[in-house]
Order: structure tokens, then C-alpha cells, then sequence
């Protein structure tokens, strides 16, 4: 690993808008780089939307036509990674000449969604994607499962890069087949904005050995258009999403402390030594992990 800046975005995308989400990438990647950083990371579903709070018209056992709508409307704001609109990602990325990493809603032609994690180096090329393999709770009516032919790291110029998204980083072995590729920036997009996903992180961090991107976005009701078939969201809270993102160190110690209730990017130094250092006293895949006990 080299030592590195990294930026975190904290905000909320155009919600349900795939092409002034875009735009909106463009705006923050320019941003992040001009803070000095050569690394940009965006939360979990952030092109276009996660739908906190959205029903998608079902109950066990029935749908209803609105919320087929609805779910069209979330299709069409989803991106195909053969589209002319990944494509002017790539170029905005390679504008910007910054790796980017970005939580995006994934649609293939046979019509399936998928909650992905796209990694693009600076050059725009993307060098890595990687699908939930298993969506929490109700996003299992919305999004398909990963294969889990994807749990790889990726070499950057600056360490290997890979990471799981959201509750996948409650999969042990998930979480193992990364430390056994000796990961060294670990990234955790997600939606959890509770106090208990920032004890998730620093525990990985001190079990990986490896720093911990963890991203999440800042979503209030206003950001949402008012136009959705059939939902009200009334019953929420203003603030849908509070945020949360943060960065942990090898060892565990926040190298900022969490962004709550507002938009905004954070910057982190990563240094080589640190993640070095931590290996002397623990090691998952190295002098702690007893392969003569475990298989």
C-alpha cells in the first residue's frame, strides 16, 4: 500500500433520475479532487436511489398495479451498464482522473435489478463491479442476488482495493474471503444510518487489519419527488437517511469522526505504516488464523 487522500461523499442523489443523478456525480467528483483527493467513494445505491421507505405496493401474497408503476419508475432510473449513460460516466471519471467508487442500481436487459458497486480507475475504465449477494429484508422484492463470483479485490496504485456492501458486512465469510486476498482498503457503502453499523466498521477494521471506507448518504424528505405512484411518506421522520460516513484505521480509531445530519465530503489521509504496524500483533489470514484447526 501507498499512503493516500480519499474523499467520502455524504449527500443524496437525484432521486429517481438517472441522467441529473449523473450530473450531480460529475459536481462532486470535481469537488473531491480539488480537496487533493485520488480516491472518491459514493454510498450504497447512489445512482439513482436507495427508496427508503417506499412499499412498491406489496404485502405478502399480492402487488398492486401502483406499485408496478412504481417499480418501473425505478427501473428507468437504474443503470445499464451497456448504456450510453454508463459511458458518460466513465468519461467523467476519466475527466477528473480520480478512482472512483460508486454504489449504483444496476439494470440488466432481462429486466432484474441489482444493488452494485462499481470500482473505475482514473483513466474511466471499469475495472471491477461487484453485486449484493443478499439484499436485506424488503429490498429482496426489488433487487436480484449476486453470484458471489465477484467477492474480489482489485489492484490500484494505491493498495487492493474491494469491499462488501451494507449487511454483507455481517457475512463472516464473506467478510474472510477479502481478508484472505489481503485487502488493504476495505469499502462499506451502505444505508445503515443506526449508531450500531459505526461499532460494525471499527470491528472490521481491527479484524482485517485494513482501513474501512464506510459511506452512506444524507436524504430528506424533500429530496424526494412528489410524483410517486401510490407511495406517501408521511409516517417518516424529515431526515430519511442521517448519514454516518466515516473512515476507521487499522487498528480501529476513527480518523474522523461520523458525519451526521447534513451533506457534505470527508477527507482522509491513509498511511502505509499504520496499516504495517498493525500486522505485528494480529494477523486474520496470518499468524492468527490456525488453518491446522480451521477449514
Amino acid at each position: 500500500m501507498k499512503d493516500v487522500r480519499v474523499a467520502l461523499v455524504q449527500d443524496a442523489p437525484i432521486l429517481f433520475n438517472l441522467n441529473h443523478t449523473i450530473e450531480k456525480v460529475d459536481h462532486l467528483i470535481q469537488q473531491a479532487k480539488s480537496k487533493g483527493a485520488a480516491m472518491v467513494v459514493f454510498p450504497e445505491a447512489f445512482i439513482s436511489a436507495y427508496p427508503r421507505g417506499i412499499s412498491f405496493g406489496t404485502v405478502v401474497g399480492a402487488r398492486s398495479s401502483q406499485g408496478r408503476a412504481m417499480w418501473q419508475r425505478y427501473h428507468d432510473s437504474a443503470l445499464d451498464l451497456s448504456s450510453p449513460a454508463f459511458d458518460r460516466l466513465s468519461k467523467i471519471i476519466k475527466k477528473h482522473g480520480i478512482y472512483c467508487f460508486i454504489g449504483v442500481i444496476e439494470r440488466v436487459q432481462s429486466g432484474t435489478l441489482y444493488c452494485t458497486l462499481l470500482y473505475f480507475d482514473p483513466k474511466g475504465k471499469c475495472i471491477g463491479k461487484h453485486r449484493k449477494i443478499k439484499p436485506t429484508a424488503a429490498e429482496r422484492i426489488i433487487w436480484g442476488e449476486g453470484s458471489g463470483t465477484d467477492l474480489i479485490t482489485y489492484d490500484t496504485t494505491y493498495g487492493k482495493v474491494g469491499g462488501l456492501i451494507c449487511w454483507e458486512n455481517y457475512m463472516p465469510l464473506a467478510r474472510l474471503t477479502l481478508f484472505q486476498q489481503s485487502i488493504e482498503i476495505y469499502l462499506a457503502p451502505t444505508a445503515d444510518h443506526r449508531d450500531s453499523w459505526q461499532h460494525t466498521i471499527r470491528h472490521i477494521a481491527c479484524e482485517g487489519r485494513c482501513y474501512v471506507l464506510s459511506c452512506n448518504q444524507f436524504v430528506t424528505k424533500r429530496d424526494y419527488p412528489t410524483d410517486l405512484p401510490g407511495e406517501d411518506l408521511s409516517g417518516f421522520d424529515e431526515i430519511m437517511s442521517r448519514g454516518g460516513t466515516t473512515v476507521i484505521d487499522p487498528l480501529g480509531n476513527e480518523l474522523i469522526q461520523p458525519l451526521w445530519d447534513q451533506p457534505g465530503i470527508i477527507m482522509a489521509d491513509l498511511l502505509s505504516d499504520v496499516l504495517v504496524q498493525s500486522k505485528m500483533d494480529f494477523d486474520v489470514v496470518g499468524h492468527y488464523a490456525r488453518n491446522d484447526l480451521f477449514r
